[in-house]
């Protein structure tokens, strides 16, 4: 998506302390900046110290080589402010350990609120097969880039 056209991804968009919500995140023009082991766990960090300044609850996540799925429960923060903060921290992060990859992250990010009767465990082990059916492993076990309240 175009610089242009990611405010299309803002329009509607409400942020809603204590409600669930998908979001996903993936790398300027899609490169795999995440396959490298220690690129994937600074922005394992980041996706941590969110939770760690009570900005969200993480619930689910995995780290993609070329983008992020999280599902939080938000906290005290807008959706905006929590993308701003992550991406943000996580590139200066990695641009500190080396990546001279620039811009890290593609413009925007696209979020969904789950609805109260949703499933959220099988949203979760959505999130968490990402890996298997990108055919990276044959098993979660073997992918290092991930985590879960419930496991």
């Amino acid at each position: 998506m175009s610089l242009a056209q990611s405010f299309l991804l803002r329009r509607g968009r409400f942020s809603e302390p204590g409600r669930l919500y998908l979001l996903t995140t993936a790398t300027h023009q899609r490169k795999p900046l995440f396959s490298n082991f220690q690129n994937a766990r600074q922005v394992v960090h980041q996706l941590r110290l969110s939770d760690q300044e009570q900005d969200c609850q993480s619930l689910a996540w995995v780290v993609m080589p070329d983008h992020v799925h999280w599902l939080i429960e938000l906290k005290s923060v807008t959706l905006g402010t929590l993308m701003r903060r992550f991406k943000s921290r996580s590139s200066r992060a990695l641009h500190k350990a080396g990546v001279r990859h620039e811009p890290i992250w593609q413009p925007g990010y696209q979020d969904r609120a789950l609805r109260k009767e949703e499933n959220i465990r099988y949203v979760a082990r959505y999130i968490v097969a990402n890996p298997i059916r990108a055919r990276l492993v044959t098993s979660i076990r073997f992918y290092p880039h991930w985590d879960a309240v419930w496991l």
